[in-house]
């Protein structure tokens, strides 16, 4: 009998999740950048063998919310947690015993709470002079009495991942695959565009301009001949952002539409034509009905 399951993915930001996801599923799905909070809203990916379907949540960083919009991104994380059938918590080995600092009184009894198989990966172990090392950190977390098992890996240099997939197929149901084999999310491209886009934007702009800049695809217009169209606003809050965003004669916006329509291109394997539009929305990051609107 197969297995399946829903497997959640928590963590720090900037921990490697999307990083992990990517490369379990064999393609970039999830945008990464150096920058901690890129991901913003959960990520489904599929991972499927002969005998085995993972359906990955890519969750927001775990962290302290100071808007509306980061109540909504915990808010997601928690509802994965209560959805999946196994958790992965990953931590990042370069932190030693800070590594779980985030799991806070109340989100270790939300773990505790569960009753799910949970699995702690100590990532970036690439980072260690030996892999030895993890074996101290190891032992603290055995402390803690949440964890069902300890896997040292390298999702970055994708080492010891597959040992990370055996093991979460170990605690799985056994069911019938709920997606085609090929099947690699159930996300629209709309989103991936929007998410392609919102990931140059953090490696283009320094500042708070990756963090208080939303996307928002207003039109995507396939075309049996031609190009297809794609209009996108960037949302961003405050007027004086508006000039950092476009720079002088338009030249940074240019180059940012350059590099995304690249990079869509790529993943669409299809020639777009990229037309972003600045728009300015006050404080949306605590407003509700925005949020929504933008799928918070």
């Amino acid at each position: 009998m197969p297995k399946i399951g829903y497997v959640a993915i928590i963590g720090k930001p900037n921990v490697g999740k999307s990083t992990l996801m990517n490369a379990i599923v064999g393609a970039k799905l999830s945008i990464v950048t150096p920058k901690p909070q890129t991901t913003r809203k959960n990520v489904l990916g599929i991972y499927t063998s002969d005998s085995v379907q993972i359906v990955f949540l890519d969750t927001p960083g775990a962290l302290v919310p100071r808007y509306e919009m980061q109540r909504s991104m915990m808010d997601s994380v928690h509802k994965s947690i209560e959805e999946a059938d196994v958790i992965v918590v990953l931590a990042d080995a370069t932190h030693g015993l800070h590594a779980l600092n985030y799991l806070t009184d109340e989100f270790m009894e939300v773990l505790k709470q569960t009753n799910k198989p949970i699995l702690l990966a100590i990532n970036k172990t690439d980072a260690l002079p030996d892999r030895k090392a993890v074996l101290p950190l190891i032992l603290e977390f055995e402390k803690l009495g949440i964890f069902k098992e300890y896997l040292p890996i390298s999702a970055l240099q994708n080492k010891y991942v597959d040992d990370l997939v055996k093991t979460i197929a170990n605690y799985l149901p056994d069911g019938e695959f709920l997606y085609e084999e090929d099947f690699l999310s159930d996300q629209p491209e709309r989103f991936f565009v929007a998410e392609i886009i919102r990931e140059t934007i953090f490696l283009e702009y320094g500042q708070e301009i990756p963090y208080s800049c939303e996307v928002n695809i207003t039109e995507f217009r396939e075309r049996e001949e031609g190009k297809w169209y794609i209009g996108a606003e960037l949302i961003i809050e405050r007027e004086t952002q508006k000039g950092i965003i476009i720079g002088a004669k338009g030249q940074k916006i240019k180059a940012l539409g350059l590099r995304a329509r690249i990079k869509i291109e790529k993943h669409l394997e299809k020639p777009v034509f990229l037309e972003l539009f600045v728009k300015v929305r006050d404080n949306w990051r605590n407003n509700k009905t925005m949020l929504k609107s933008y799928g918070y």
